[in-house]
């Protein structure tokens, strides 16, 4: 796909080609089409022009939010203290 915005937004093959605009979206289907020909889904996997496949990734939001006790380590309280 050609890119007309300045500065071009990064190719399908770059590392951070989900940096790309986004031309179309379908949140009822869950997907948005990028400048770059990627196609990208709610559960962050992609479609990729060449019609190779990134698979679903698991966020760390999510993940934190499924194991609660991974976070004891990084958090602080409000007074900017360790919480243990």
């Amino acid at each position: 796909m050609f890119c007309a915005h300045v500065p071009p937004c990064p190719e399908a093959a770059q590392p951070d080609h989900e940096a790309a605009r986004v031309v179309a979206t379908h949140p009822e289907q869950g997907w948005s089409l990028l400048c770059n020909g990627v196609v990208t889904f709610d559960d962050n996997g992609e479609l990729l022009p060449d019609g190779g496949v990134t698979a679903p990734r698991v966020c760390a939001g999510l993940a934190l939010a499924a194991r609660p006790d991974a976070s004891m380590g990084i958090r602080a309280d409000a007074t900017g203290g360790n919480t243990h």
